[in-house]
């Protein structure tokens, strides 16, 4: 346990899961989307979330990070009116979800080059937060690691490329957490791997020349 378990994330208020939490949900959306510019999101939000979203500032934290702010940045007052000047249509949708966690939002976007995508997670109490799904595919990662995402065909040898890749090009790297997902034997397949350190840009690269492999993200732990 560490001092942000204890005491809970600097933030602007109120609520470290209403507001903190959703912050960094928000963030895991704008590592996975990158560099490129969201056209439209639709953000439907469950449980707690749907009922409070706008007392707590949920609409306005989730919004921030989406754009790449932090849970203190002051730009989480303004985050609409910003979200506005960039061209941003969004809307916030309470809808419960089956299941989920009380604290869950499904963000679904589209970009300015047509790619659409979701990511869907849980704030989990103390600021923390549990990104269950990306894109359909289940994954199982808190952000507080640095996390590679490897998109691939789910084809023999694959993983083991991989990882041999990690190992002899990069062996200063120690792999915390492994999980693969996938939607349907032979279909598409999610490598999510938790690193205990930051890899080298070079990583990304070479991952996204490999066989069978169609895009590598990495998320800096938030």
């Amino acid at each position: 346990m560490n001092v942000f378990n204890i005491i809970g994330p600097v933030m602007i208020g109120p609520s470290s899961s209403h507001t903190a939490g959703a912050c960094r949900l928000g963030r895991v959306v704008n590592k996975v989307i990158g560099d490129h510019q969201i056209k439209e999101l639709t953000i439907q939000l469950s449980g707690s979330f749907a009922r409070t979203f706008q007392g707590h500032g949920t609409d306005r934290a989730l919004l921030a990070g989406i754009m790449g702010y932090h849970s203190w940045s002051e730009e989480i007052r303004d985050a609409m009116k910003i979200a506005t000047e960039r061209g941003i249509h969004y809307t916030f949708v309470p809808q419960d979800i089956s299941g989920a966690h009380p604290n869950t939002a499904r963000v679904t976007y589209v970009l300015d080059n047509g790619t659409k995508g979701m990511v869907e997670g849980a704030s989990i109490g103390g600021g923390n937060i549990r990104v269950d799904r990306i894109d359909g595919m289940e994954v199982n990662f808190t952000g507080d690691s640095n996390t590679l995402l490897v998109l691939h065909k789910d084809t023999p040898g694959v993983i083991a490329n991989v990882t041999n890749l990690m190992y002899w090009r990069y062996g200063d790297l120690n792999i915390g957490n492994f999980r693969l997902s996938r939607k349907e034997k032979g279909g598409q397949a999610l490598m999510t791997i938790e690193i205990d350190q930051l890899p080298p840009a070079q990583l990304i690269d070479d991952l996204k020349k490999m066989e069978n492999i169609d895009n590598a993200i990495m998320i800096r732990a938030i």
